[in-house]
C-alpha cells in the first residue's frame, strides 16, 4: 500500500474559511459520523435491513467538497451515500425514516440505505452498483450547459459533484464520461475516495497505475490528490474546481485519499485489513484533527465543541423517534412512483 498516512497535520486558514465556517465545518462532520454510529445501533436491533455501507473516517471528503457547493449545485453518490445526503441538506429525519423503509423518507421507503434520493435538495441519490452514478452525473452537469447556452437561463451554472470509490476508477464508465465532459467541458467534478479498500481488494493490488489522479492527464483535465483526512485542504481544491467548472473552463478530477473506519458494510467482519493499517489510520482521525485545530486557535473552546456534539446527538436521536414512529408504506402503493406523475 503507498503509505500516504504521511501527511502533515497542517491547517491554514484562508479568506474562505472564516470562523463561522470553520464551526459549520465541524458541526457537518460531527452530525455525519454521529449519524452513521446510530445507523450501526439500529442494525443490529434489527430496526435496518439490507446492506448498509458506513461512511465513519471518511468525513472530510463528504463535508470538504459539498459545503463548497451551492444549493443549486447537485451531487451524485454511491452506496456509501447517507453522508453525502446529510451534507447537502436533507434532513435527518428524512434520511433515517428511508433507512427504516417509512413512508417519510426521502425516497418514500422504496429505496433503503444505498438509495438515498432528494430532488429538493438536487441530490441525484445513491446508487448500489459501482459506476452506475457517473453517467447520472454526467448527464446532470450537460443539463447545467444546457440551460445556459441553448435555454439562455440567467444563473449561474449548477456544478455537479460526482462521488465513487477507487474501486470504480478501473471500470469502463470512468474512462468514457472523463472523455466526455472534456469534450464538453462539463461542470462536472469528479471525487474518487480513495479509501485505500475495494471491498476487500486493496486498491494497491488491483490498479496499475495506483495514483488515480494521474489517469486525468491522459484526458486533458487537470488530476488532483489531496490530504482526505483534512477538510480544508479539500475544501480549498474544491472551490478551485468549482471555479473553473462555473467559468467554462470543464471538469476536475480530485482524488481523495482516506479510509473507512469500518468494514465494507455493516456485516463484513472486516478481518482484512491489518490492525497495524487500521490503528494508523485512526490516528488521523479528520474530526478529532479540526477540533484541535480549532481550539489552538480559539475558535472556540473544548466545552463548546461539546455542547454541540450534544445538539447534534439529539437531533440524531429525535430522527430515530420519528422514524419508527413513521408509517409503513401502503401494499396498495407498491407501483406507486415507478414513474413521474403528471
Amino acid at each position: 500500500m503507498k503509505d500516504n498516512i504521511a501527511f502533515p497535520v497542517v491547517y491554514k486558514q484562508d479568506d474562505e474559511v472564516s470562523s463561522g465556517n470553520l464551526l459549520e465545518l465541524y458541526k457537518d462532520m460531527i452530525l455525519g459520523r454521529s449519524f452513521e454510529d446510530m445507523c450501526a445501533q439500529m442494525y443490529y436491533r434489527g430496526k435496518m435491513f439490507g446492506f448498509v455501507h458506513l461512511y465513519n473516517g471518511q468525513e472530510a471528503v463528504s463535508t470538504g467538497v459539498i459545503k463548497a457547493l451551492t444549493e443549486d449545485d447537485y451531487v451524485c453518490s454511491t452506496y456509501r451515500d447517507h453522508v453525502h445526503a446529510l451534507s447537502k441538506g436533507v434532513p435527518a429525519n428524512e434520511v433515517m425514516a428511508e433507512l427504516f423503509g417509512k413512508e417519510t423518507g426521502c425516497s418514500k421507503g422504496r429505496g433503503g440505505s444505498m438509495h438515498i434520493f432528494s430532488s429538493k435538495h438536487n441530490f441525484l441519490g445513491g446508487f448500489a452498483f459501482i459506476g452506475e452514478g457517473i453517467p447520472v452525473a454526467t448527464g446532470s452537469a450537460f443539463q447545467s450547459i444546457y440551460q445556459k447556452q441553448v435555454l439562455k437561463s440567467t444563473k449561474q451554472v449548477a456544478v455537479t459533484a460526482c462521488f465513487f470509490g477507487d474501486g470504480t476508477s478501473n471500470n469502463g464508465q470512468f474512462f468514457e464520461c472523463l472523455n466526455m465532459a472534456v469534450l464538453w467541458k462539463l461542470p462536472i467534478i469528479f471525487v474518487v475516495e480513495n479509501n485505500q479498500w475495494a471491498i476487500g481488494m486493496a486498491h494497491h493490488r488491483s490498479a496499475s497505475t495506483p495514483e488515480i489522479h494521474k489517469k486525468a492527464e491522459v484526458f486533458g483535465l487537470p488530476g488532483v490528490e489531496v490530504d482526505g483526512m483534512d477538510v480544508l485542504a479539500i475544501r480549498k481544491v474544491t472551490l478551485e474546481a468549482v471555479q473553473r467548472a462555473r467559468s467554462g473552463e470543464g471538469p476536475t478530477l480530485i482524488e481523495a485519499l482516506t479510509y473507512r473506519f469500518r468494514g465494507h458494510s455493516l456485516a463484513d467482519p472486516d478481518e482484512l485489513r491489518s490492525r497495524d493499517e487500521k490503528e494508523a489510520w485512526i490516528a488521523r482521525d479528520p474530526i478529532k484533527r479540526l477540533s484541535k485545530y480549532i481550539i489552538e486557535q480559539r475558535i472556540a473552546t473544548s466545552e463548546e465543541l461539546l455542547r454541540a456534539e450534544d445538539i447534534i446527538k439529539n437531533e440524531i436521536e429525535e430522527a430515530v423517534e420519528f422514524a419508527i414512529s413513521s408509517p409503513e408504506p401502503n401494499i396498495e402503493d407498491l407501483h406507486k412512483y415507478l414513474f413521474a406523475e403528471n
